[in-house]
């Protein structure tokens, strides 16, 4: 755990200082149509596991990386299909012999053709390989929207499946010498999988419980870039939970001593579609004896330990649906909820939940003089087995008034945090006026994409500069208002406007 102090020390490379335009993250390089990555490095062996048990893909890439170029060389190549590229989230590259020394430095790239089948992520190594030198990669990354339900339209009762189509050959823009693949599965129920032919001797994939392995393959003489396409079609009863949009506002009070919090909503279910019309007798009996179903029933929001009056309401007003289980002092509170309505693949709920927390277990005084530490969540969320994807995320820091000087980190850890590289989190600051405000709030906004719920303990660390007389500032501007209008008042009071004869 790092301290507050080195907390606040090590704010500094992220200084945002006049307001910007609010943009989502953008990739920052176009490649010329005809480009191909350098072959300059040779993947000596690779290992993907895919995980399948939530309702998106994790995948793991461990890859032990040769330069076999004549220069050292800094810039490795990671190929996604074109229809993959935009879906892939939180993407992070590390050591994977020191994965301690924090993760690797990567950028979006795009190849400047509407034909391109291919688009690219540039690993900067933080110190060139040398000739002949290897390095083991660990990678990590998320790919959203890539699970399609087979059927589309299913009965209420009948359990849904899902498909993941892929390659059994991991993309890559280098020649890779051996590979192999992990299926990791929520159940051993899979009616459909591709079968390889001629691709290693024995049968391909094999199979140990729910994990299918297909590999390991003799690709030294394969070409770099070629697919082999294979599906597996699963059991997942569970829903396919979607947050469209999640807006986030964290809002301080040192007058207060509070930290407001209130998350707004957009959620859709992937999944299948129901065949018929929604049944409520139906529903009734499966709940009540307890059958799996693809629709949300309930989330379990666990909050802070010391959160308070929590609320919870809808498009339509407040939800009495839901149950608040105050936490201890070192333990969560939780927050349950039941939507106003079970939601089945393809249909849509917004609504919104928040709370109160105590700000000094999360604001510190800073190293310099007026300099406040404020260290939140980044992401909170419900958290369910099957798991949330988010497709935009807006998280909004409301400072007090008269906050300058704002800066931002996003706390690393020795794995993976949920969170993408921080040139891909888009940020502003700009001002906000409240209720009696003079000049506004300031408000700290960040945009990220392509997040899943691995984000939940992910650290948001604001530093910022609060001086007395901005603390000052509102309630002198009250004062000063009402002195002024009572000034005024006695002013109008004196003037003798009474007819008098001349």
């Amino acid at each position: 755990m790092r301290s507050w102090t080195a907390v606040a020390a090590a704010v500094g490379s992220f200084i945002l200082s006049a307001p910007t335009v609010a943009a989502v993250p953008t990739v920052q390089t176009v490649l010329s149509p005809k480009f191909q990555p350098p072959p300059v490095f040779k993947n000596l062996n690779l290992v993907r596991t895919t995980n399948l048990d939530k309702g998106y893909v994790r995948e793991t890439v461990n890859v032990v990386v040769q330069n076999v170029d004549q220069q050292p060389q800094s810039e490795y190549y990671l190929p996604f299909p074109a229809d993959v590229f935009d879906h892939v989230g939180a993407l992070e590259v590390r050591d994977k012999k020191a994965p301690d020394a924090g993760r690797f430095d990567v950028e979006a790239v795009k190849v400047g053709s509407s034909s391109s089948d291919v688009h690219y992520y540039v690993v900067n190594f933080p110190e060139p390989l040398a000739p002949k030198a290897e390095i083991t990669l660990g990678i990590s990354y998320s790919i959203l929207s890539a699970l399609t339900p087979r059927p589309a339209a299913i009965q209420q009762s009948d359990k849904q499946f899902l498909n993941y189509a892929f390659s059994a050959y991991a993309p890559s823009a280098y020649q890779t010498v051996t590979q192999k693949t992990k299926l990791k599965l929520p159940t051993t129920n899979v009616p459909e999988h591709t079968t390889t032919e001629g691709l290693k001797s024995g049968a391909d994939p094999e199979r140990q419980g729910t994990t299918y392995t297909y590999g390991p393959y003799d690709t030294a003489k394969v070409a770099p870039g070629t697919a082999y396409p294979v599906s597996v079609r699963y059991e997942f009863t569970k829903p396919v939970i979607t947050a469209s949009l999640l807006e986030r506002d964290l809002e301080v009070s040192h007058w207060g001593g509070n930290l407001a919090t209130e998350e707004r909503y957009w959620l859709r279910n992937n999944g299948s579609r129901l065949e018929n019309q929604f049944s409520r007798v139906e529903w009734t009996v499966s709940s009540f004896q307890q059958q799996p179903s693809s629709a949300i029933r309930e989330l379990t929001f666990p909050l802070k330990p010391g959160s308070v009056d929590p609320y919870f309401t809808d498009d339509i007003g407040n939800v009495s649906t839901s149950r608040y289980r105050p936490g201890k002092p070192r333990r969560d509170a939780l927050l349950e909820l039941r939507p106003r309505f079970p939601i089945f693949g393809g249909w849509n709920y917004s609504f919104r939940i928040g709370w109160n927390n105590n700000l000094a277990s999360f604001l510190r005084q800073g190293p310099a003089a007026d300099t406040y530490v404020l260290k939140v969540p980044f992401l909170e969320g419900p958290k369910v087995p099957e798991g949330v994807q988010y497709d935009q995320v807006v998280v909004r820091v409301i400072l007090p008034e008269g906050a300058h000087n704002v800066r931002y980190e996003t706390l690393d850890q020795s794995t993976s945090n949920g969170l993408p590289s921080s040139h891909q989190i888009a940020a502003e600051v700009s001002p906000l006026k409240t209720y009696m405000d003079t000049l506004g709030r300031t408000v700290l906004t960040l945009t990220a994409e392509d997040l899943t719920d691995e984000a939940r303990d992910s650290q948001l660390v604001v530093t910022y500069e609060y001086t007395l007389w901005d603390g000052l500032r509102k309630p002198a501007t009250i004062t000063a208002g009402l002195l002024a209008t009572f000034i005024a008042a006695w002013a109008v009071g004196q003037i003798d406007v009474s007819i008098k004869k001349r």
